[in-house]
């Protein structure tokens, strides 16, 4: 029973999102828990970390500038897969390898050949950026006080007769 409550929390699933950004097309991943992860959402919460990474036959991988904790396992890393390396590596898998790694997380919903365009594999000098907000999201909505239209989550003026979500006077209100 113990050793099953420690399975399960080794490999226990975050909540937590983070978006990745290469070539401005941004992707998913979903974060697993450990001191890495928590360390590396806390960084990413004061600022997107730009890195530049290189192919390697069936990852890319580079240098994040700065140390994680490491908690290394044998990982058969799959398709998808981040890994840390080093403690200040990051990798990205398209293929497969066998490594001494810790887990950070896997990228949502790519298969092995869409994982091989969007990562651009064979390619070097690759600018990737991590966050943990969506870069294309609506974040913060503050009204001037000087009007009182709506505007669509566009962007643009709601005409009149719109239906779904508004933006007026600083709130958002479904019509």
């Amino acid at each position: 029973m113990i050793w099953a409550a420690m399975l399960l929390a080794n490999t226990m699933i975050m909540a937590q999102k983070m978006y990745i950004t290469i070539g401005g097309r941004t992707e998913t991943s979903t974060l697993v828990e450990n001191a890495a992860t928590r360390e590396l959402v806390a960084r990413l919460q004061e600022a997107p970390v730009t890195v530049t990474l290189n192919d390697n036959h069936f990852e890319i991988w580079g240098s994040l500038g700065f140390s994680l904790p490491t908690s290394n396992e044998q990982v058969n890393a799959q398709p998808g897969d981040i890994v840390l390396y080093n403690g200040s590596n990051i990798c990205m898998f398209y293929g497969t390898n066998s490594w001494s790694y810790t887990r950070l997380g896997k990228i949502d919903g790519l298969t092995e050949s869409e994982l091989r365009t969007f990562l651009k594999a064979g390619e070097s000098n690759i600018s990737v950026t991590l966050s943990v907000s969506d870069p294309t999201g609506i974040s913060r909505v503050q009204a001037d006080g000087t009007s009182s239209k709506a505007y669509t989550l566009q962007g643009t003026v709601a005409q009149t007769g719109h239906k779904g979500i508004v933006i007026q006077n600083g709130k958002k209100i479904i019509k």
